[in-house]
């Protein structure tokens, strides 16, 4: 009884962290990552099925393999996150918040947002594998191709 309990309780914590993970997409302050490996360490525990779909899942597997092999954030999210951040933090600065020591608060939490954003490693495989695909080339790098009389 005492076991089904707490798996009943981590499959529900992972649940919960899958979901604030989903809205960490979409709201800037709100860190995808983290919730997900949350939700990943919940269901390693409470459930092999939902785990190994979290894995395997395409929007969220992702998230998980890049911060386990320590690969970074691609390119791309950087760049999202961070245009994504400065938007809403400066609608809410400038039009939302009345009180000048709140907009000075979110100002400095923007900032240190993204200065750990740019701090991480950069994963910009689709940009190399553009340029590879450019370079047809059969000469490796450092060889010289002879021709043939």
């Amino acid at each position: 009884m005492y076991k089904k309990a707490i798996k009943i309780l981590l499959i529900t914590a992972g649940t919960v962290s899958v979901g604030l993970g989903i809205l960490g997409i979409f709201l800037p302050l709100l860190p995808t990552t983290p919730f997900l490996l949350l939700a990943a360490v919940c269901y390693s525990k409470g459930s092999e099925r939902l785990y190994n779909w979290l894995l395997k899942n395409r929007y969220f597997g992702s998230y998980i393999k890049n911060y386990r092999e320590k690969k970074g954030i691609p390119l791309r999210a950087k760049i999202t996150a961070i245009v994504f951040l400065n938007i809403t933090m400066g609608y809410t600065i400038f039009f939302i918040i009345h009180y000048f020591w709140l907009k000075v608060m979110l100002f400095l939490i923007a900032v240190g947002v993204v200065v750990h954003i740019c701090s991480m490693k950069t994963l910009n495989n689709g940009i190399l594998r553009r340029n590879q695909s450019k370079n047809k080339s059969n000469v490796r790098p450092g060889k010289v191709k002879i021709k043939e009389a």
